[in-house]
């Protein structure tokens, strides 16, 4: 059947190209469409409750071959809160693929009226950064767990979708934390690790097992229950993960899905596999490490994870997506996803793992890797070269990398903070990072590599990390916690390099840690280099040919420093150096006088001085100066003074200032 499957003979007669799979609901009646072209009969199964084995089934309609191997049923009358299955062949029951919402652990789904869901004013929910390009875009990868499960938190839903929209929470210290923290830090979008219906969590003992990063797929349209306040209730996920996306886009921070459509939890319990057994999967291939790549190629699975991301966009207003794994899946498809999606929301954002993986295609097409990267012109990759050049080689945890000091990494690293790595030409497909969920965080992986620094040497190389990261050109993606020197430590002792069914005592953020100055300082060190890269263009450049002209490395520094001369101008420009040497480093500067804006544990849009001719870099720091940029050095004065002065004085003073700089 993998033969037949994939042949033109079975695509051409099989394809289905309409939007109506699944159930649609009116008040008047809903319509049932399935597509099951290997089937000799279907029924719809109408339950009570969502619960699976539950015996409260309401009635089994029959339903109707149509074209193109679909079946179709109707019911007349509201159903809005029946539960569904579909039963093919007399012996196969499963959840619709196309189910929109499903009862506890999604065995069953659920017909529903989606408006009902939808929070005040739903309608009128703003699009964040919807002018913005990726290179402006600064992305903070979370767990929703992870935000609110520490006890000093001090957020009432823990680990729910809610949680992510409650302001005003603290530290019993009164330090911010959730929401708050995340606006104060200045990041433009939020990506949330699964959140779509997976299995490794029992919906209905949340109790135990409570934990799972969720990259195991179970229903690709449906919120995960476990982060609602009722996984019971099909429309309370609904309601309550739109409340979320609602909260963010109100305080204009964007939502990203982390979507795993390469494999699934369990392929022979798929509802796709149990209704067209086989057809989502590709035989004997294990690229994903989980038995079960997922056939892209095939027409009908194109058609369904188009169709599921584009419904995430319209329903739920998710302003983008990251593919788990993405070079398992085929670049027609994530072209026929991005184009789609597009459509409706043209802002939307598009990155993911561009890993080359032993798949095996059941046709013949391209991957989505980075080898690949130029024929999905829209969509951008994970830069491991800098990652691997900023902390050490990813498979040997005590490699040291370019933060630690160590030499052979300037190379790679030059590329990748221009955005454009050997295999990327544009730094629009460049996502740069020192750490993600996977593997050690950033500040364990120091730890390790570099046994013999103290607790504030190590801090120093995280932040020269985040300065090279924030600093680069691309988009810059950080991990949850990371601003705060996260850690994951084992009770055992060492840290958790795959924390992806640990507790929550290793995944949480543990909030009153930013009680400790390091902590804090690191903290603030991370929103001043957000504001500056927010207020400089010229670090987020979205055309190559441009980088190359207005960009240079430095030369004649040693192995363990590295510099980047930005010139917008022949009067305004940029000098960023980097020094990983424990000791200072002296560098002459190019022509003229330059504004010193970060430097030691110091970052922002403020003024910290001058320097012409020569700067001295201190040791595991970074240092950033402008260039033709209007200061006043007494800060505070100028706060305390303009709002006096009235508009027309503050405009006087403005041009004095501006005069003054043009003629020193």
């Amino acid at each position: 059947m993998a033969d037949v499957f994939s042949s033109e003979e079975f695509e051409s007669k099989y394809t289905y190209p309409g939007s109506d799979l699944g159930a649609l609901w009116s008040r008047e009646k809903t319509r049932f469409r399935l597509w099951a072209p290997t089937a000799k009969t279907v029924a719809v199964k109408l339950y009570r409750s969502g619960t699976p084995g539950a015996d409260d089934l309401l009635e089994m309609l029959p339903m109707t071959a149509d074209v193109c191997g679909t079946w179709l049923a109707e019911k007349e009358g509201d159903l809005s809160g029946v539960y569904y299955t579909y039963l093919a062949d007399g012996c196969r029951e499963a959840c619709d693929p196309y189910a929109r919402t499903t009862g506890v652990n999604g065995c069953r789904g659920m017909i529903m009226d989606l408006s009902a869901t939808d929070p005040k004013n739903w309608a009128q929910d703003p699009i964040p950064h919807r002018e913005r390009s990726i290179t402006d875009a600064v992305i903070y990868e979370l767990h929703l767990r992870d935000l609110s499960t520490h006890h000093s938190s001090g957020i009432v839903h823990t680990g729910k979708y809610l949680g992510l929209t409650e302001r005003g929470t603290v530290t019993p210290q009164g330090i911010p934390t959730g929401l708050d923290h995340i606006l104060a830090l200045g990041v433009t979008h939020v990506h949330l690790l699964p959140v779509f219906d997976f299995g490794s969590v029992d919906e209905a003992h949340l109790e135990e097992n409570r934990f799972n990063w969720g990259y195991d797929p179970v229903n690709f349209n449906v919120p995960e229950g476990s982060y609602s306040t009722d996984p019971a209730n099909g429309a309370i996920r609904v309601m309550e993960m739109k409340q979320m996306v609602s909260a963010l886009h109100q305080n204009g921070v964007g939502v990203i899905m982390d979507v795993v459509y390469n494999h699934v939890y369990d392929a022979e319990g798929f509802c796709f596999n149990r209704l067209v057994p086989g057809y989502f999967t590709r035989p004997n291939s294990n690229g994903s490490g989980c038995g079960c790549d997922t056939a892209t190629e095939r027409s009908m699975v194109r058609k369904y994870i188009v169709d599921s991301m584009v419904y995430w966009a319209k329903e739920y207003h998710i302003d983008g997506f990251r593919l788990d794994l993405a070079g398992l899946m085929d670049t027609d498809t994530v072209n026929a996803a991005m184009d789609a999606v597009r459509a409706v929301r043209p802002s939307a954002l598009f990155y993911g793992e561009g890993w080359s993986m032993p798949t095996t295609p059941t046709k013949s097409v391209t991957l989505c890797t980075q080898a690949n990267a130029s024929l999905v012109p829209g969509f951008a990759f994970f830069n491991d070269t800098m990652c691997n050049a900023l902390r050490g080689n990813i498979f040997d945890e005590k490699d040291k990398g370019f933060v630690s000091g160590a030499v052979g990494h300037k190379e790679a690293l030059n590329g990748s903070f221009l955005g454009m790595p050997h295999w990327c030409k544009t730094p629009l497909q460049c996502v740069n990072y020192a750490a993600c969920h996977d593997n050690m965080t950033l500040f364990d992986r120091l730890t390790v590599s570099n046994p013999e620094l103290t607790f504030e040497q190590l801090a120093r190389q995280n932040r020269l990390s985040a300065a090279i990261v924030l600093l680069a050109q691309g988009m810059p993606f950080l991990l949850s916690g990371e601003e705060m020197l996260r850690s994951k430590p084992l009770l055992s002792g060492g840290f958790d390099h795959n924390s992806y069914r640990s507790p929550d005592r290793t995944n949480c953020l543990k909030w009153d840690n930013l009680s400790d100055p390091v902590y804090r300082d690191t903290l603030e060190y991370y929103k001043g280099l957000i504001a500056f890269r927010k207020s400089h263009p010229m670090l987020r450049q979205t055309s190559g040919r441009n980088v190359y002209t207005s960009l240079r490395p430095m030369e004649q520094l040693p192995p363990t420093a590295a510099g980047f001369h930005i010139r917008e101008s022949e009067e305004k420009g940029i000098c960023i150096l980097f020094n990983a040497a424990q000791e200072p480093l002296t560098v002459t500067l190019p022509d003229g006088q330059w504004d010193i804006r970060i430097q030691g544990v110091s970052a922002g849009c403020g003024f910290l001085g001058t320097a012409r001719e020569s700067v001295t870099v201190e040791g595991v720091s970074a240092l950033v100066l402008t260039q033709g940029e209007i200061h006043v050095p007494e800060v505070t004065k100028k706060r305390t003074l303009l709002p006096l002065l009235g508009a027309a004085a503050a405009a006087g003073l403005a041009l004095m200032l501006l005069n003054r700089k043009k003629h020193k």
